[in-house]
């Protein structure tokens, strides 16, 4: 007795209608019959994007499958960083901090920048220090290059812009951009 009687029945079945070949439509009837392709579990999102699924539900809404999700639909990999960062600002008006924060979230998960890389491939590092002493002294000794000479031993730093008590942009002798922000507690 062939194996798989009822099966050869149906093949049968789909050739007479079809005008199939055997093999074409057993092909279509294995095809239908293969299990699902096992899911791959969710990605960890909030590992990728450096940020806890929590904090980002917290201050915008959405947690990020959610981001994701939207963020793709909308062409969110090929947007540019400040294509990607108006787009968030602009449809779904989150508060400042965190609009960069999701897009910079997004391009992490999506693969388009590493931790500590900006979306053009040049890299950047972020130090805080407490320093306390007046805002506006501290400010001053920034700015002052004979200052900054005492402390960082005759390294040559060009200031390329500055705010008053806001601000310092300096470039190392190198070439290499240096971004000082002066914030009050």
């Amino acid at each position: 007795m062939p194996q798989q009687k009822d099966f050869k029945r149906v093949v049968r079945t789909r050739m007479q209608k079809t005008g199939e070949s055997y093999t074409t439509a057993r092909l279509h009837l294995v095809r239908k019959q293969a299990p699902a392709e096992p899911v791959a579990p969710p990605e960890n999102y909030a590992a990728l994007a450096k940020f806890s699924d929590e904090s980002v539900k917290k201050a915008t809404g959405c947690d990020w499958s959610k981001w994701v999700f939207v963020l793709d639909k909308a062409g969110g990999k090929e947007m540019s960083h400040p294509e990607l960062v108006g787009h968030i600002r602009e449809k779904y008006k989150t508060p400042s901090w965190w609009t960069q924060m999701v897009a910079v979230g997004y391009e992490r998960i999506r693969g388009l920048r590493a931790h500590g890389q900006m979306r053009s491939g040049d890299w950047s590092v972020t130090k805080s220090k407490t320093i306390a002493v007046p805002l506006a002294k501290l400010y001053a000794a920034f700015s002052n290059a004979r200052t900054r000479a005492k402390w960082l031993g005759g390294v040559k730093l060009t200031v390329r812009g500055a705010t008053p008590n806001k601000t310092i942009r300096l470039r190392w002798e190198d070439g290499a951009p240096i971004d000082i922000g002066f914030f009050k507690r």
